[in-house]
Order: C-alpha cells, then structure tokens, then sequence
C-alpha cells in the first residue's frame, strides 16, 4: 500500500470545485497520500491561491459559476508563471467536445466525477512528476 502513493507524497495539489462534496472528498483522499491540499470554490479564488501556495498540479472542476474551469485553465496557462503547472479537468460528462475543449486551453489530462482514488492518484504520478 505505501509503496502505491510512493512519488506523490509531498506534492502540492489544488482542487477548484463549487462543490464541497467533491473537495472534502478529493482532499480526504490526498491527505491520506501525503500530500498538502489546497482548495478552492471557484476560478477567481483559485487564481489567487495559485500565486500564495504554487501547487505542483491543479484539479479543475469545468462546470463552475463566475468562472468556468476552462477559462480558469486559459488563465493558468497563460501565466509566465504557472504554464508548466499541469491543470487535470474534471467533469460530470464525458464528451469528445469537453476533452477537445480542455485540451485547447491547455489542460494534461480530462477526469470524469465521480473519480476514484487510483484516478487522482494516477494522474499525479503522470503529470506532477516532471516537476521533481
């Protein structure tokens, strides 16, 4: 079992979504991993927190009021800063269109709720990897 979360422990991980069922459950599971979790409601508290806390990968929920998570992932990216963050969508419907779509504002990866923990976890190892 440890050696499963071996690689991920200590990373940074930002979770934006409007639901709070989704955030306590991904931050329950990260915790679990060792990582430090940092969340937010939306895109505009996120982009704040991503400059405070640089997280090593972020975990964008697409359907989000004020501003949805492909205008945050745009945002994300087209920060000299924070461009090489790799930004996982996250959505309730799995359509060709919403994967095109996250892959043109940038985004690594596209996971469909309800995710599992081997779905966090694996794309973490995947994607925050580069970075350490």
């Amino acid at each position: 079992m440890a050696e499963d979360s071996a690689g991920v422990a200590g990373l940074k991980v930002m979770v934006i979504d409007d639901s709070k069922t989704i955030r306590r459950t991904a931050e329950n599971l990260l915790k679990k991993e060792g990582c430090e979790v940092v969340t937010a409601v939306d895109g505009f508290e996120a982009l704040s927190k991503i400059a405070e806390h640089k997280p090593d990968i972020i975990f964008v929920d697409i359907m989000m009021p004020r501003l949805d998570g492909y205008q945050t992932c745009a945002l994300i990216k087209h920060n000299r800063t924070f461009k090489e963050t790799p930004v996982i969508m996250l959505s309730s419907k799995d359509s060709i269109f919403d994967r095109a779509r996250g892959r043109i504002v940038g985004s690594e990866q596209y996971l469909t709720k309800p995710f599992t923990r081997e779905d966090l976890i694996g794309a973490i190892k995947e994607h925050a990897k580069q970075r350490h």
